[in-house]
């Protein structure tokens, strides 16, 4: 029997095979042309988005890691809001050999960079996500931000003005396309996935169910006293050792 195997839609298929799983994760045809915007989020059985640490590291999973590793593998840019990025200790997106030539086919570089969303700047122009990036970094702010921490990160950064005093995130996302980061990934956090959604700019949501319980106080995974709605459409669902991993298309995207 598959250890990873596609249980909707049928019939089953496996996804043991990294060509497979790729091409069931493979962003449509129409990201050639305009951004399609992907966010990766897991979430544990009690709805946990983070753990007591508050990482979502923490409410991972092994199947989770590997999906996680592959959607970067495939995206043109991985799009982070500032405070996840601190969290998260990020740093830049790593080479993987099992991807270089799906990467090399797409022309694309060995790993995606970063892209963090801050309207303040509070960033460490020494952090390994700008100093030890092969690509680098973009940072997506506004005219308000201060102009002193502005130029700090102009110097080891791309700094894109999207906004006057907040992100105007359809601007964002255009002007990540207008560099040719059109396969976007979006990693969260809650706040600038919920900005992403009340804008009507994510097109697909893949969304893992760990296969554990964490309790406590957690962030949802979409933080806005907004009230939102839209039906989304199932695409696939995979399990591996337990972990469901799901793609949901946003009511109005097609992925044909």
């Amino acid at each position: 029997m598959p250890l990873v195997q596609q249980i909707f839609p049928l019939p089953s298929r496996s996804l043991d095979e990294l060509d497979a799983l790729a091409a069931a994760y493979a962003y449509p045809p129409a990201a050639g042309e305009r951004a399609w915007v992907r966010a990766n989020m897991v979430s544990s059985l009690d709805g946990a988005v983070q753990g007591a640490d508050g990482r979502s590291a923490t409410v991972s999973s092994p199947p989770d890691r590997r999906i996680l590793s592959l959607l970067r593998g495939l995206a043109d840019v991985v799009l982070v809001g500032a405070g996840t990025a601190r969290t998260e200790r990020y740093g830049p997106a790593e080479e993987r050999a099992a991807y270089a030539e799906l990467r090399r086919a797409g022309g694309q570089p060995p790993a995606p960079p970063i892209a963090v969303v801050s309207r303040s700047l509070d960033l460490d122009p020494a952090a390994d996500l700008f100093t030890a990036a092969r690509e680098r970094t973009v940072v997506l702010t506004v005219d308000a931000a201060p102009a002193e921490r502005r130029r700090a990160l102009a110097a080891v950064a791309d700094v894109v003005v999207t906004g006057d005093t907040s992100i105007d995130v359809p601007a964002a996302v255009r002007a990540l396309a207008d560099r040719g980061l059109r396969r976007v990934l979006c990693e969260g956090g809650p706040h600038l996935l919920a900005r992403i959604v009340e804008n009507g700019c994510l097109d697909e949501l893949c969304l893992t169910l760990s296969p554990r319980v964490v309790g406590g106080r957690s962030a949802r995974m979409l933080e806005t006293p907004q009230p939102l709605s839209g039906d989304w459409r199932l695409a696939h669902l995979v399990e591996d050792g337990g972990t469901l991993m799901s793609r949901w298309l946003a009511p109005n995207a097609d992925d044909a």
